[in-house]
């Protein structure tokens, strides 16, 4: 790691109540006291103690703001260099002011994500709780914060290192029959050791990737587009999930023209809802292009809510919309429950061959409840949230995991079928390298890049 000092702004954009400015580095201390005006002078700074004092402008001499400011010593830091963090006024003016002044005084800006990949580079913390630090700040629901937790506690490190360990162990005595070949029958006990290789290897692997569609969903949260043709209540639908007046609700078929997209909390799974243009045959310019963005976005979509107005007839155009809707997960939204059904409700479902169905009434919240109950139990298969198990929720990770595998199925066989060693041990390497990847310890410079440019500055 270079000894660069760095520096940045470690809270958002605009105005607060407080902004922060963090240094990081050998000369963080030096370069906070170059602006800084401590109130009971410079000599008297304790260690990871909060102070009081004044930024001031050593060129003009004039006061900038009012602060507190914590000096925290290595290696005890989120860092493990010296650190200052400069408390200040949430004023955007004020806060870029000080961190003008501080990159004056030697330091540099800090890269996004620099302050965590120096805690990594240092030691404090393995790759994965690098990237937990990144999923806790993006967190969108309780048990996304939760998983994120679970992880930034090293408890994927664990599961990880549990598997190395016992691959390692193997790995030195598949060495020593290479190096002592007239001693391989002494060495290498083949079904014991294929066996360790299953039980505390590919077993708690594969377990791991089980769990990780489900902890996907909950740390990236899924996609679900409303479809139907027009005027059948999408708009206020969309209004419903969210509680306020999002969509433009009207009498007149066609209000939206184009897609509107929130996230709402399903029972701690982020839903990324899509109202869409109505999908009808229109010579409506606007109209078109919004029904063709709404085709582009059911592509893309996890779950779809397939809505049709009870109260009148079913259409071609009904017809054609779930055509667009098969072989994908969807869920048929009876709509205007209030009204008259034009037929009985469960004819309607039938017509749509088996799709999961809820009857709801947008215009008077009737069936919300039951329709987010339903949508949570298509995605999940679960019918309330679960006890979250640590799991793999990130696709690197699963990726690396599932390399694993692959290497460590022919690694035991061979152990069972008496392979050479030499050739054994190739698949133990790569497994041992793959997982590797995942903490930190085999992972090329350029991914560790690429993952800390992913991260805010000032994290």
């Amino acid at each position: 790691m270079d000894a660069d000092t760095i520096a940045a702004i470690a809270t958002p954009p605009g105005a607060g109540g407080i902004g922060i400015v963090k240094i990081s580095g050998p000369r963080a201390i030096q370069v906070a006291l170059g602006i800084l005006s401590p109130a009971t002078g410079p000599s008297s700074l304790k260690s990871h103690h909060l102070h009081y004092g004044y930024v001031i402008d050593p060129e003009t001499e004039k006061t900038v703001d009012e602060v507190l400011f914590a000096v925290m010593k290595a290696p005890y830091t989120y860092t493990r260099e010296d650190v200052v963090e400069i408390q200040a006024h949430g004023s955007r003016c004020g806060l870029h002011t000080i961190l003008e002044l501080v990159l004056k005084q030697g330091t540099r800006l800090a890269e996004p994500g620099e302050f965590t990949k120096r805690a990594f580079i240092n030691g404090r913390i393995d790759l994965t709780q690098a990237e937990a630090v990144a999923e806790v700040v993006s967190a969108q629901t309780k048990e996304g914060l939760d998983l994120a937790a679970k992880q930034l506690k090293g408890r994927l490190y664990e599961a990880i290192e549990s598997t190395r360990k016992p691959i390692e162990t193997l790995l030195v005595e598949v060495e020593a029959a290479i190096d002592f070949p007239e001693d391989v029958e002494d060495i290498i006990r083949p079904e014991p050791f294929a066996q360790r290789m299953e039980h505390e290897v590919i077993v708690p692997l594969e377990e791991l990737l089980a769990h990780y569609d489900e902890g996907h969903i909950y740390r990236e949260g899924i996609a679900a587009i409303i479809v139907g043709r027009p005027n059948v209540g999408k708009s206020s639908l969309m209004n419903r999930f969210l509680q306020k007046e999002r969509s433009i609700v009207t009498t007149i078929p066609g209000t939206t023209r184009d897609f509107i997209e929130e996230t709402v909390n399903i029972k701690g799974v982020p839903l990324r809802l899509i109202d869409t243009a109505g999908l009808h045959d229109t010579d409506d310019a606007l109209e078109t292009i919004g029904i063709r963005f709404t085709r582009q976005r059911l592509d893309e979509a996890d779950i779809v809510l397939f809505m049709v107005d009870c109260s009148m007839p079913i259409t071609e155009e009904d017809t054609k919309i779930y055509d667009l809707t098969r072989d994908r997960k969807a869920i048929l939204v009876v709509n205007k429950a209030d009204l008259a059904p034009h037929r009985p409700l469960e004819e309607i479902a039938t017509q749509f061959h088996g799709l999961p169905w809820v009857e709801i009434s947008a215009l008077h919240n009737k069936g919300i409840e039951k329709l987010k109950t339903t949508v949570f139990r298509v995605i999940t298969d679960q019918s309330g949230p679960a006890e979250l198990p640590g799991i793999v929720t990130n696709v690197r990770h699963k990726v690396a995991i599932e390399k694993a595998v692959a290497a460590s199925k022919p690694a035991a066989q061979g152990f069972r079928t008496g392979r050479h060693p030499e050739l054994v041990a190739i698949d133990l390497k790569e497994a041992l390298d793959r997982l590797g990847e995942i903490i930190g310890v085999t992972t090329t410079e350029d991914i560790i890049d690429q993952i800390f440019s992913r991260f805010c500055i000032g994290k």
